[in-house]
């Protein structure tokens, strides 16, 4: 080895040495392979995932990604995503699609059926009581009370799930300004969904690697 590859083997290492080792990393910094788990953990995972599952769509992909990326690595941040935007443009729920696909990722058919039924039918069994108890004894003021004390929660859940989807999903500054200039459309220009994802995609393909485009990974 030359003296000038030595360098720069030993700067790599010394400032590879300055970071922390965070979440999904091997002791060399380097992001650790997803694993694959066995189908019973699986099996287990999916279905408390679906007795856990509030707030909505923006909820249950936070969680996924903090469950299944960040510390139980069954799927790389950058596969994770890369799915998550080709089920956004499907239709239907793109949560319960992408729970369907990491499941038939890790074990095939059957682990995407198992995935698809537990992630719907446990809170099927949630909101079928809790919509009882609503029509049996909605009028009483201590029931009333509590749903609607629920309500800041739930808006405080999405924002908190909102966040943690948008700091993983967002690299660099062009992903950032369309996701910006989305928002501004739909929000405050009544733009239709499906004309600003057409939008998004013909810049994507005109424009496929600009500047710090960052790639999800």
């Amino acid at each position: 080895m030359s003296s000038r590859e030595r360098s720069k083997s030993l700067s790599g290492n010394y400032f590879m040495d300055l970071l922390p080792i965070g979440p999904g990393m091997r002791s060399d910094k380097r992001p650790a392979a997803p694993r694959r788990p066995s189908f019973g953990e699986a099996l287990r995972f999916w279905f408390k995932l679906g007795w856990i599952s509030f707030g909505g769509t923006a909820s249950h992909l936070a969680i996924m990604h903090d469950e299944l990326v960040e510390k139980k690595r069954w799927i790389s941040n950058g596969r994770f995503l890369h799915a998550l935007s080709h089920c956004m443009l499907l239709p239907g729920p793109e949560a319960q699609q992408l729970a369907i696909y990491i499941g038939w990722k890790l074990h095939g058919k059957r682990g995407g059926i198992v995935a698809g039924t537990l992630f719907v039918l446990p809170s099927m069994f949630v909101l079928l009581a809790l919509s009882i108890v609503y029509v049996r004894f909605g009028s009483l003021p201590w029931i009333a009370a509590m749903f609607n004390g629920l309500k800041p929660v739930v808006i405080a859940l999405v924002i908190v799930a909102l966040q943690r989807i948008t700091r993983r999903a967002l690299r660099g500054p062009v992903q950032g300004a369309i996701a910006v200039a989305s928002f501004t459309a739909m929000f405050f220009f009544d733009v239709s969904l499906l004309l600003v994802m057409f939008g998004a995609v013909v810049l994507g393909i005109v424009w496929p690697s600009p500047p710090h485009w960052g790639n999800g990974r």
